[in-house]
């Protein structure tokens, strides 16, 4: 029998199923903005699951968007015709594959910034991931063969508002879940106080990597999403900017908080649309936002409760 929580998934699903069927009658402004929520949420859990449940502190979440975005548009523009014909015709499954391959690549790139770096602490932590996040936008600026600087076109557009709201659902659900369960302890435990769950015997550098492997693997999916709704991507969308805005929305919405940050996240993706007309002024403004929550509320605007209890 299902549980709760999967009854829920299950019901989310058929709503945003529901609500996707109509997508063509609304207006395409609010569309794009319903979808870049989606896609936000996804970041911004992903995203929690390592600098909120896990106490780390990554920069390059946006690097990993982007390894996933590009791999994903590198196989149904350059694979495509291929595999359809091997898939059947059948668009949604191409879509499928070549999202399920954008995030492995994430994952693959998280390991790979993961088992080096995630022996860092603190501060030496989030050097060494935006420090990744940066390589990664200037491996990408560098490769004639998806764009280089110019960027990648021609990227089908396969993703709709049930693709968006599709994998935030999904991603929800599956960090809520290795939260709440025996797992998850470790990576509370990891947050708490490092040095003591490792003195209770918790490995905590596995913990870490299977949080980055995680996070990575959704942050991977949302850029593959976000490609093949947008239909272009240029290496400088997935740079330190966006990185920062994907922590802002953590930190705003209270790290280690689930509802908080798909609040925040929400929140953000609809007032970045009102702060466009101050063009470079924007990260400023997220800047200052940050510094007035450090004085202000440093638990976050949406934090309630503090994190998951353990099941007596």
């Amino acid at each position: 029998m299902l549980q709760r929580s999967q009854l829920l998934l299950l019901g989310a699903l058929v709503v945003i199923g529901v609500v996707a069927a109509f997508s063509g009658s609304y207006n395409p402004y609010f569309l794009d903005i319903a979808v870049s929520c989606g896609i936000n949420v996804t970041l911004a859990v992903s995203l929690n699951l390592i600098n909120g449940y896990t106490g780390q502190f990554s920069l390059g979440h946006a690097g990993f968007m982007g390894v996933g975005a590009y791999a994903a548009a590198s196989i149904t523009t350059m694979l495509g015709a291929t595999l359809l014909g091997v898939l059947g015709g059948q668009q949604w499954l191409l879509f499928t594959v070549a999202l399920l391959g954008g995030g492995v690549a994430a994952a693959l790139a998280g390991l790979v910034v993961g088992v080096p770096s995630l022996r860092l602490r603190g501060d030496y932590l989030a050097i060494a991931t935006l420090g990744f996040g940066e390589i990664i936008r200037v491996v990408l600026q560098n490769i004639d063969a998806i764009g280089g600087p110019r960027g990648m076109i021609g990227i089908p557009g396969y993703a709709n508002l049930a693709w968006a709201f599709g994998l935030c659902a999904v991603a929800v659900y599956v960090v809520w879940a290795m939260v709440h369960s025996t797992w998850g302890r470790g990576f509370l435990a990891v947050a708490d106080d490092e040095i003591a769950a490792e003195a209770m015997g918790i490995n905590t550098t596995r913990y870490k990597i299977t949080a980055f492997l995680v996070g990575a693997f959704f942050a991977g999916l949302a850029g593959g999403v976000y490609a093949h709704f947008k239909n272009y991507i240029a290496p400088q969308g997935f740079g330190f900017e966006k990185s920062i805005e994907i922590v802002v929305m953590v930190i705003l919405g209270g790290m280690g908080n689930m509802t908080g940050v798909i609040a925040a996240a929400i929140l953000l993706t609809v007032l970045g649309e009102s702060l466009r007309g101050f063009g470079e002024y924007r990260m400023i403004l997220y800047s200052l936002l940050i510094i007035v929550l450090m004085i202000a509320r440093p638990q976050g605007l949406f934090r309630w409760n503090y994190r998951a209890k353990a099941k007596p």
